[in-house]
């Protein structure tokens, strides 16, 4: 004869003789039920196959362990990489992340926020697209739920934000490429999406100036995220224009520079070093492909390992104290130079 079917923690505490209370009371803490009755529990976890709805006993919590995580585009490598980096964090103090991507839209960005307030997380930690968001409903947002942003800033929303230090990267790069060869154009998209870019383009201005030497913006047609696309079809026009004042070429990110690399070759420009090199190309952020692009692209490394470790810390302190915070935190975390063979 079958067994009934256990649905739910009513049918799992009437077929293991224990009390629902004291079920859910192991369900919330294990620690928290005698050893003897964690031992009978687990015994009957085992003989009955059932696995208890999590999210659902999180709603029932007053403070849920839940944490929702949001970024602009998980099909970008590098944002699933720092997903992939905060996910492990937020597992390993004991928390469930929810994980939604906007897919680059701001129609979707506000429908995982309204998905989270359904869901009642202890905390959002959320890269927001930038220019494309709606900030009065971002700002809305963060009032009812603790909010850490990263990655790109939108001022005064959120407990904090942490980010790369723009300036600092960009004027290393520009430093080391005009030290060893030719000052650097500067090629990005007219309108980016990303609030960064356009740090990065001041940054560059900046830099230049700072150089003595003249700045040259190449801002090119396309929106929204398929940078590659962008920088290759772009890139193919302005090289068969022979179009650039400098052999060195500056992007505002590496997946710009992966189309500009794939459009020099097509145009039978080599990129690197020495003599024969009629290019030399650099991105910024240490996509994970760019050291497998062919040459191996030089860029800055964001430092992306501590921009999720102090999101998650931040967001895990105003959770333990259940306090929101009086004055907005602003970091900025310094680039690394990566030298490889384009530049």
């Amino acid at each position: 004869m079958n067994e009934p079917k256990i649905r739910n923690m009513e049918d799992f505490a009437a077929a293991s003789g224990i009390s629902r209370p004291t079920v859910s009371k192991y369900f919330n803490d294990p620690d928290s039920v005698r050893k003897s009755t964690r031992a009978k529990i687990e015994a009957a976890l085992k003989t009955h196959d059932y696995r208890p709805n999590i999210y659902a006993i999180n709603q029932n919590r007053r403070q849920t362990k839940n944490i929702g995580l949001v970024v602009p585009n998980l099909t970008d490598p590098f944002f699933a990489s720092i997903a992939r980096n905060i996910e492990g964090l937020i597992v390993k103090q004991g928390y469930n992340p929810l994980l939604l991507s906007s897919h680059g839209g701001p129609e979707q960005e506000i429908a995982n926020l309204d998905s989270l307030r359904s869901i009642k997380p202890a905390g959002v930690l959320l890269a927001p697209l930038g220019r494309a968001s709606d900030n009065a409903q971002l700002a809305e947002f963060t009032e009812e739920l603790p909010t850490v942003l990263f990655d790109a800033n939108i001022d005064g929303i959120g407990e904090a934000f942490f980010g790369s230090d723009n300036d600092q990267s960009i004027g290393l790069i520009v430093d080391y490429l005009c030290r060893t060869g030719e000052p650097p154009v500067f090629f990005e998209m007219k309108n980016p999406i990303n609030p960064n870019a356009y740090k990065r383009r001041a940054a560059y201005l900046a830099a230049m100036e700072r150089l003595d030497h003249t700045p040259h913006l190449i801002q090119v047609d396309g929106d929204g995220w398929n940078f590659e696309e962008i920088g290759f079809r772009e890139g193919s026009r302005i090289l068969a224009d022979r179009g650039l004042p400098s052999n060195t070429v500056l992007c505002s990110n590496d997946r710009l520079a992966i189309g500009l690399l794939s459009a020099a070759f097509e145009s039978g420009l080599r990129v690197g070093h020495g003599s024969g090199s009629a290019l030399r190309i650099a991105g910024h952020d240490d996509h994970p492909f760019s050291r497998y692009t062919c040459p191996s692209l030089t860029t800055v490394s964001q430092d992306y390992e501590s921009i999720a470790a102090r999101s998650v810390e931040t967001i895990l302190g105003i959770i333990d104290l259940e306090k929101r915070r009086e004055n907005r935190e602003v970091t900025l975390f310094e680039g690394r130079l990566i030298m490889r063979g384009s530049a």
